[in-house]
């Protein structure tokens, strides 16, 4: 009988990237004034979105306590609703408002995702702690500690996004979002060093969700409520760690049984670049369209080309549209699209609309427009190709370029321009381009949803930076309820 060498019981140290994030997220933070800047105008972003997301049944439905009746007075408030609940769940309840319509900022490296999910954890563990600091005449926390954490949070989720690919090995970026809450998450609750190396440890114990959910052919609603859900658990596992829970140093690193071994095919995460505010300066806005990122710039590009085809639709003999290797390997899909979540994951389906109404918005994705029978007989007439080039920027990080081309040719043998477009309205290249647009785009959602006197007056909180940092959070968020 072979023999099996005994396991070592010595704990060793802690993995160095839970000591790197877990000091990082308590450490004060030396921030730039772009980043700061950039945060206020992403914490506008981020209500805009979430306002208009509670127009959608769909997304309402998962609102609320876990169970009927389970509310907590006095507890953390869910902006435009008037639900308080325990922090848990208003983080589930706030991240995925702000996620419902694929509306929020982004970022684009080997891995992408939506830094903008944490601030489901951030505002719902600062108002649950303001609203217990007043009611015991303690002193208050301020609107300075969301627009900090933001920034944290970007920066840990955007930085293992760098160089570290899980979409490569099948799993969700949504793991970014656990790790990155409950780093910010438990520094905000008073974790000291060890009980935050504690949470992050159990925050990647719990693996990865699958990608299937935003893949055909299971492409689902879950896409929508998955960060939700995954700022919810970096809450809870900081909460844990507050008890004091023990922590599992090599989580990562451990033989045969780490994240590393089971999940990662033995790689060792890369930080090519020391936590900062770099991720919230560089970071993209989806303002125009509510569509994943990757087709951003053919949808701008296709509505340019709308007046050139909206009389020609019957004589459209293919169109094709250049993309970067990560659009065609997320978002170029055939066949029947099944729901809203399927649509607006489809580089078809949205080209589609925007060539043949001269419009992209929520209410496109409905089963009311994707009906009509010219959408999917234009989508069937689509050939879309990778543009190395268009990768190339996309990678290059001194350009972070997400690329698309659209043209169009008709059956006569005549086309239209081949537009394309290198950086979408959102790019840090087109900032200036971008944020009256933004602006736009918060009055309107809140405007619906609060009445506009109190949207403009969160407009104008948000655009005084030295008013909106001194603001305690439990009156910020007074101002975001319906």
């Amino acid at each position: 009988m072979d023999s099996v060498a005994a396991r070592s019981a010595v704990r060793p140290p802690p993995d160095d990237v839970l000591v790197a994030i877990a000091e990082y997220a308590l450490a004060p933070l030396d921030s730039s004034p772009l980043a700061l800047e950039t945060a206020r105008y992403c914490l506008l972003d981020s209500l805009a979105c979430a306002f208009e997301a509670l127009e959608h049944p769909a997304c309402t439905r998962l609102l609320g306590p876990v169970v009927p009746g389970a509310n907590l007075p006095g507890g953390a408030r869910v902006p435009g609703t008037g639900y308080e609940l325990d922090p848990v769940q208003a983080a589930f309840n706030i991240g995925t408002l702000i996620r419902w319509l694929d509306y929020n900022d982004t970022w684009l490296a080997a891995e992408w995702g939506h830094p903008s999910d944490n601030l489901g954890a951030i505002l719902a563990v600062t108002d649950y702690r303001a609203r217990m600091a007043r009611k015991a005449g303690q002193a208050v926390p301020a609107m300075d500690e969301v627009l900090a954490s933001m920034i944290k949070a970007h920066e840990i989720q955007g930085v293992l996004a760098l160089e570290n690919s899980f979409n490569e090995l099948g799993l969700d970026h949504v793991l970014l979002v656990r790790i990155a809450s409950t780093a910010v998450a438990g520094a905000l609750l008073g974790c000291d060093r060890d009980q935050l190396i504690s949470a992050l440890s159990h925050a990647f114990l719990d693996g990865g969700a699958l990608r299937a959910y935003r893949h055909a052919p299971n492409t689902s609603p879950r896409k929508s409520w998955a960060a939700g859900d995954a700022a919810a658990r970096g809450v809870r596992l900081a909460l844990i760690a507050r008890t004091g829970e023990l922590a599992c140093p090599s989580a990562l690193s451990a033989a045969e049984w780490g994240f590393y071994d089971v999940l990662f095919s033995g790689q060792v995460f890369q930080l090519p670049r020391p936590f900062g505010c770099y991720v919230m300066e560089n970071i993209l806005f989806k303002i125009a369209y509510p569509a994943e990122f990757h087709g951003q710039t053919a949808v701008e590009a296709a509505l340019r080309l709308h007046p050139q085809v909206a009389d020609r639709v019957q004589e459209i003999d293919r169109a094709v549209l250049e993309t970067q290797a990560a659009g065609r390997r997320i978002i170029d899909k055939t066949g029947p699209l099944h729901n809203p979540a399927d649509r607006d994951h489809c580089l078809q389906y949205m080209v589609a609309i925007a060539l043949l109404y001269g419009r992209l918005q929520a209410t496109d994705y409905e089963d009311a427009v994707a009906q009509r029978p010219e959408v999917d007989a234009l989508r069937d007439r689509m050939d879309v190709r990778e543009n190395p080039d268009f990768t190339l920027a996309y990678h290059d990080p001194a350009k972070r370029h997400i690329a698309n081309a659209v043209q169009v040719f008709f059956q006569d043998g005549t086309c239209t321009d081949r537009v394309a477009i290198e950086a979408p309205l959102g790019h840090r290249e087109r900032r200036d381009e971008g944020l009256p647009l933004l602006r736009e785009k918060f009055c309107r959602s809140a405007g619906r949803r609060l009445g506009q006197a109190q949207a403009d007056r969160l407009l104008a909180v948000c655009g005084d930076a030295r008013a909106l940092a001194c603001m305690p959070v439990d009156e910020f968020v007074a101002l975001t309820i319906h």
